[in-house]
């Protein structure tokens, strides 16, 4: 009879040992999970902020190149605006130039006195008088159009420096804009090489946690006789819940822990859901700051409308 009951407690503490080194092998992955967390999250935050600072900087870039077309432009018709006062002023100095040379080849103009001393009736005077202050008036109006077109001209080659100098500065900000650019590109590919190592190392140590627990559930079926579904509850009771959705995703989120905030996103609660589908889904407050009902309540309904696709360690 001795022989006979003496496997029944060493089969016991066999099975408490499996169970108590299943659950240490599942903390451990736990724990290294969230150890890794951190560097996860910082690595895809640096992720994002290089994405936005990169969208910020193709957005000046965009500004600056339609800025430096318009320079360009402004650029093109100063110089055929100066173009034609040039030629304004050439033609106007010329015409002045035969005009004085005409005057001067025909012994001057005449003046008002010499005009009335020769006119042989008041009309002749009258016409004489007439026609001398048209050249006069001729004469000054030309001096004052070549006076005008001398400042314009002027003005023009100031606006034109002004111009080019102001093109010179957008276009040495754009060079710097673009490095700039490449650099941030350079730091985002970083970045995300990064993130894309530590993903495949996370992903190895779920499915690590998804075996233990699994094989925990095996040993418990196997050896208490009992279903695959009671084996489970089993283990799920041993790690904290039960949950509403599979133990494993529970304990690579927040190892069960009902009051787990994740200080990058926000998430909170043993399911680590958002506050804004906290809210969604009717939840009142911060998911962390719920009961377990509350929070077992929520995720089963959001299982239930997402499946896995809610959580990032399914």
């Amino acid at each position: 009879m001795l022989a006979t009951l003496a496997p029944g407690p060493a089969s016991a503490a066999t099975l408490e040992q499996k169970q108590a080194a299943a659950r240490d092998r599942i903390q451990q992955t736990t724990d290294a999970i969230e150890a890794d967390r951190a560097d996860l999250d910082a690595a895809q935050q640096r992720a994002d902020q290089a994405s936005a600072r990169e969208a910020d900087l193709s957005g000046l870039l965009a500004n600056g190149e339609q800025r430096s077309a318009d320079l360009a432009e402004q650029l093109d018709a100063a110089e055929a605006a100066l173009a034609r006062s040039k030629k304004r002023l050439a033609r106007a100095r010329r015409f002045l130039a035969e005009h004085l040379v005409a005057v001067y080849m025909s012994g001057g103009e005449p003046d008002t006195l010499d005009m009335a001393l020769g006119a042989g009736s008041f009309g002749e005077l009258a016409s004489g008088t007439e026609y001398l202050t048209a050249i006069e008036d001729s004469n000054e109006r030309l001096m004052e159009r070549v006076t005008e077109l001398r400042r314009q001209l002027n003005g023009e080659v100031g606006d034109l420096g002004d111009a080019k100098l102001a093109v010179d500065r957008h276009n040495a900000a754009l060079a710097a804009a673009r490095d700039q650019i490449a650099s941030v590109r350079a730091a985002a590919e970083s970045s995300a090489a990064t993130l894309a190592s530590e993903n495949a190392a996370r992903a190895g140590q779920i499915e690590s946690l998804k075996g233990d627990i699994a094989g925990w559930q095996k040993q418990i079926e196997k050896q208490q006789k009992v279903s695959a579904r009671q084996a489970e509850v089993e283990v799920a009771q041993n790690l904290g819940g039960p949950y509403s959705i599979p133990t494993y995703i529970v304990m690579c989120e927040s190892g069960g822990n009902y009051s787990a905030v994740n200080p990058s996103s926000g998430a909170g609660g043993a399911y680590q859901i958002m506050p804004s589908t906290w809210e969604a889904y009717g939840g009142t407050g911060l998911p962390q700051e719920a009961s377990k009902a509350e929070q077992d309540r929520i995720a089963a309904l959001i299982w239930a409308d997402s499946g896995p696709g809610a959580w990032s360690c399914a």
